[in-house]
Order: C-alpha cells, then sequence, then structure tokens
C-alpha cells in the first residue's frame, strides 16, 4: 500500500510538472493543485492564448507524459461535440512511437507468457522489431510448422504504470466536474471512464484476438477483404501472434499503380468492408489509417490491429443512417428530431438557433457534388454545431466520424473521384427500410407490450413498497432549485390525469351500474326523454380516448 502511495504521488507530481513546464499553471490554480497561479519562472501565458496554441502545448504536454496521456489526447481529439476543433487538430497529431525495447527483455517476456525456451516455439525470431510503439512493439517469426507470424509483445510493466496514470486522471476529473462549469457540463468523469474502459481493453491482446476473429467471421465468404489469422496457443494478456501480412501498404499509391492494381476496385472494397462493419453488424475498426491497411493480390483488402474498436447498437445504426438521410436531403429539421430521438437535446437547448446553424451548414453543401462532398468533414461540422448548443453526441458515433474521416483521406489518394457519401447511401436506405419493416414493427411493439405486463405485474408490489416508506417517513424528494418549477409543472399534470383518470373509472363504473340496473328492472334506458346510457357511454369513449391521446403526445406511454 505504501509503495503504491509512493508511485501515485511521485508521478502526480511529475505531471504537474509537465503542465507547468508547458505553461498550463492557471489550470493547475483552478484545480487547486498549485498555490499561484504561476510557478517560478513559468508564468501564465495560457490566459492569452488562442485554442490553437493551447492544442499545440497540449499535444507537446501529452506527448512528453507517455503512453497514457498520449492514448487520452488521440481519443480527445475525435470528441469534436465537447473539445474545441482547434485542440481537437492539434491532438490529432500525437505520435504513438517509442524506443524499442531490447531483444533481451523481449526474449525474457515470451518465454515467461508461454513457458517454453524462444527456440523450441520458434525456427526463426527476427531480433529486430518490425515496429514500435508506446504499449508494445511487433516482431516477425516463424512457428515449428513453417507459418510466418507477426507477434505482438506488450511493454514490461506498462500495464502497472499505465494504472497508475488512470487512478490520477480519475481523481483530476472529480476535481475538473467539481470545480470547471465546462467539465461538469460535457461530464469529463464518464468521458474519462469510457476512456478508461478502452485502454483497458488494448492492453489485453486476447480481447484484441477476439475482436479480429470476429471481424474475420464477417468476410469469411468474401474473397474481397482479409483478416489475418490468430495462432492462440501462441498468444495470452501480453503477447499476441498472428498471420504476417506481407501485401502493400495502400499509401503507397505508385506501387500498387506500378503493380498493375485496380485502385477504383480497391477504394469500393475498403468503403464496403467499412460500412458492412458499422451498419451491418454494428462492431468496426475504429482506427483505420493507411499503417493498418494492406492491398494483396487480386485486389484484396487487408485490415490489421483490432485493438481499438467502435460499437454500435441497433438504435445507434438506425440513428446514424437517419443522420445520413436527412444531410442528404438537406433537412435541419429532420437531423434535430433525430437528436431528440436519441435524447441528447438539453431542455434550455435553443432550438431556433440550433436550426440556423444547421441551415447554414447545410446550404454552405448545397451546390457540392457527391464526388466533392466530404461526410467525415460534414459529420465534424454538426459535431462543431453541438459543441456550440451543447448537445453530447454519444461517444461511438464520434469514433466512427473519425473512422470514416480517416478512411476519406486514404480514399482520396486512391481513387480521387470515389464518393464516400455514395457509397454509405444504400447501407443507410437498408437500415431505415428495415427499421420500418412491418414485422420489424410488429416484433418491437411486442416486446414492449411484454415489457409492459412485467411493469403492470410488477405495480402492486411497488406501490405497497412506497406505502411502507411512506409510513415508516423514509420518503425523500431532493430537488434542485432551478428544477423546481419544471418539477412542479409535471406534477401538476400527473395529479390532473390521474384526477381524470379516477373520474373517467367512476363515470364508467356509474354507466355500467345504470346498464346492469335497467336489464335487471327491464326498463327503458331513457330519462327526461334522453337516452342517457347510449350518451354515457359515447361520452365515457371520448374521455377514455382523450386520455390515451394525450399519454400518446406527451411521449410518455
Amino acid at each position: 500500500m505504501l509503495g503504491k502511495r509512493l508511485r501515485h504521488t511521485k508521478r502526480y507530481q511529475e505531471i504537474i510538472n509537465v503542465f507547468l513546464k508547458n505553461g498550463f499553471s492557471h489550470f493547475l490554480y483552478r484545480l487547486g493543485l498549485t498555490r499561484s497561479a504561476s510557478s517560478g519562472r513559468h508564468t501564465d501565458a495560457a490566459i492569452n492564448m488562442n485554442m490553437q496554441d493551447i492544442g499545440k502545448k497540449l499535444c507537446h504536454t501529452f506527448q512528453e507524459l507517455g503512453p497514457t496521456f498520449i492514448k487520452l489526447g488521440q481519443i480527445a481529439s475525435t470528441r469534436r461535440d465537447s473539445i474545441p476543433p482547434e485542440i481537437a487538430r492539434e491532438l490529432e497529431k500525437l505520435q504513438d512511437e517509442a524506443v524499442s525495447i531490447p531483444f533481451e527483455e523481449i526474449k525474457a517476456l515470451i518465454e515467461k507468457e508461454l513457458d517454453d525456451n524462444l527456440n523450441n516455439l520458434f525456427v526463426e525470431f527476427s531480433e529486430k522489431p518490425l515496429a514500435t510503439a508506446s504499449i508494445g512493439q511487433v516482431h516477425t517469426a516463424h512457428l515449428l510448422t513453417g507459418e510466418e507470424v507477426a507477434i505482438k509483445i506488450q511493454r514490461p510493466g506498462i500495464r502497472r504504470s499505465i494504472e497508475v496514470d488512470l487512478e490520477i486522471l480519475q481523481g483530476i476529473a472529480r476535481m475538473m466536474e467539481a470545480r470547471i462549469s465546462w467539465a461538469k457540463t460535457y461530464h469529463i468523469r464518464e468521458r474519462i471512464g469510457e476512456f478508461i474502459d478502452s485502454l483497458h481493453d488494448e492492453l489485453d491482446y486476447m480481447v484484441e484476438g477476439r475482436n479480429a476473429e470476429r471481424i474475420a467471421k464477417r468476410f469469411k465468404r468474401q474473397n474481397s477483404v482479409h483478416i489475418p489469422h490468430i495462432y492462440w496457443d501462441f498468444s495470452t494478456k501480453k503477447i499476441l501472434t498472428m498471420e504476417r501480412i506481407t501485401g502493400i501498404k495502400i499509401s503507397k499509391i505508385d506501387l500498387l499503380k506500378e503493380k498493375g492494381y485496380d485502385l477504383k476496385l480497391i477504394a469500393n472494397r475498403l468503403a464496403d468492408a467499412m460500412f458492412q462493419q458499422v451498419l451491418d453488424d454494428g462492431f468496426f475498426h475504429a482506427d483505420p489509417h493507411a499503417g493498418n491497411i494492406f492491398v494483396m493480390p487480386g485486389n484484396v483488402v487487408s485490415l490489421i490491429d483490432f485493438g481499438m474498436m467502435g460499437r454500435l447498437s441497433e438504435d445507434m445504426r438506425h440513428y446514424f443512417a437517419a443522420l445520413l438521410i436527412h444531410l442528404q436531403r438537406g433537412s435541419p429539421k429532420g437531423i434535430i428530431k433525430t437528436f431528440s430521438d436519441m435524447d441528447i437535446l438539453e431542455d434550455d437547448t435553443d432550438m431556433h438557433a440550433l436550426h440556423k446553424d444547421l441551415e447554414n451548414l447545410i446550404a454552405k453543401y448545397y451546390d457540392v457534388s457527391l464526388i466533392q462532398y466530404s461526410l467525415g468533414q460534414v459529420i465534424l461540422e454538426i459535431f462543431m454545431i453541438a459543441y456550440k448548443h451543447r448537445v453530447k453526441i454519444p461517444n461511438d458515433i464520434t469514433m466512427l466520424a473519425k473512422a470514416i474521416l480517416t478512411l476519406e483521406d486514404i480514399m482520396h489518394q486512391v481513387d480521387p473521384e470515389f464518393s464516400i457519401m455514395k457509397a454509405v447511401e444504400p447501407y443507410g436506405k437498408k437500415i431505415l427500410k428495415k427499421r420500418y419493416n412491418p414485422k420489424t414493427i410488429a416484433a418491437t411493439a411486442w416486446d414492449k407490450l411484454i415489457e409492459n405486463a412485467e411493469i403492470v405485474g410488477e405495480l402492486p408490489k411497488n406501490i405497497r413498497d412506497m406505502t411502507t416508506t411512506i409510513k415508516k417517513g423514509r420518503l425523500r424528494f431532493d430537488i434542485h432549485v432551478s428544477d423546481l418549477q419544471t418539477f412542479l409543472k409535471r406534477l401538476d399534470k400527473i395529479s390532473n390525469r390521474i384526477s381524470f383518470s379516477i373520474i373517467l373509472l367512476s363515470f364508467s363504473i356509474l354507466m355500467v351500474g345504470l346498464i346492469i340496473g335497467s336489464a335487471i328492472a327491464g326498463q327503458t334506458t331513457v330519462l327526461w326523454k334522453l337516452p342517457v346510457i347510449e350518451i354515457g357511454s359515447v361520452i365515457a369513449i371520448l374521455m377514455f380516448l382523450l386520455l390515451v391521446l394525450t399519454i400518446i403526445r406527451s411521449g410518455k406511454m
């Protein structure tokens, strides 16, 4: 415990010193981490810096602090809905590079993880790494059975140092939410939590291996896409052994042309591979940069490195498809409705201003042809508008937007005439068509009916529990003053609806009594020359329909 505390203290001080050195003393002062807004000879220039300058300094700070902060910056660069675009653009430049690990350490780690001598595991093992990064490095080797493999090896001790950083980041996030309004508005603790989950996945190479296999199953029957095979007998949480891909990097356009590859076909296959993952399965490669894409003989596209993955639920896929369709149709109302359906609009969002900004964005691209249309750029501009109006875009959508933007840059090099907007359109329409298919609607309605039946079944128990709580005097209301008026209005609506329901129930009981009484006595239902029961029945039906309509319109059915 003491050793852990000492590690935290030392690293904590190191982080503070690096931020101070790069001109963030005012930020640390606001968090209460320094006694004044300047420290020694480092004055607080950050106050007068523009956003781009802050981004550059932040990029340099993260680079200096190492793997955890480099990954944090890379993830933050995708959050255009909560990070100023100038800062996000600078954070995109963070490079995940590191000095290679000595071969003796690599050999020792492999032998410990695989519980055998290196010579007994591989016929040949390259001492020089094929690639290096902050979390691990890649070596090539040959298995005893002859297959050429690429082995990803995690840096010794990296997990421990990253865990210390993550615990410190959680503490800083708590302080930020408590003392900085921006951090509270954009739920910085929640964002850090998402980052921690993502980084934990990257530290477990077994997760990456399973990700690769899941994607491979998707393309099992397609010869146009190849995913490297995973050798599980030579893989652990710290070592991942996979098939060595020997194709040409997709960024080497001249070499691809020289070898006679069909660049237009490659562009189409890559786009199809991406959107099949995104919109058909909802599980996709979230980091499709040029270093992770190879072209093999026969114009086959190969994807590698499945450490960072994106996930889209069926609902989220529908919302994304809806956004694409509304963008193409130039409908700001449609975009706002999709935001509303996603439940990401705040109660105080200025809808008129939001509509106007979206209208201006659509007008900007009105006369632009599909070939010139950058889907990723348009989505990023929507995120900038979302940032301005404090609309919280889900993390999965921002990861997808970043992946599309990265992919578009590659497409532009491979085939300058390729339109990613045109390529994604069929998938978007397919999702919307499936969503509004009668069978899908019926299945959804049935699920909701079952869910509501369960709620009704539990209602007596819930009422009994609430009554017991009230009797014991343990019922508490925690209402923020700023929300009091809204709460009272909603309470008033609820009480009116309950009163209306009671009146309807009483009236219905009265009418049933009259019907039964008249039937037993054999008397006419006419009173004062009026058909009372018939009129009463019509009134009861109208009251019932009015109640149902009110509930449906409120969206709380």
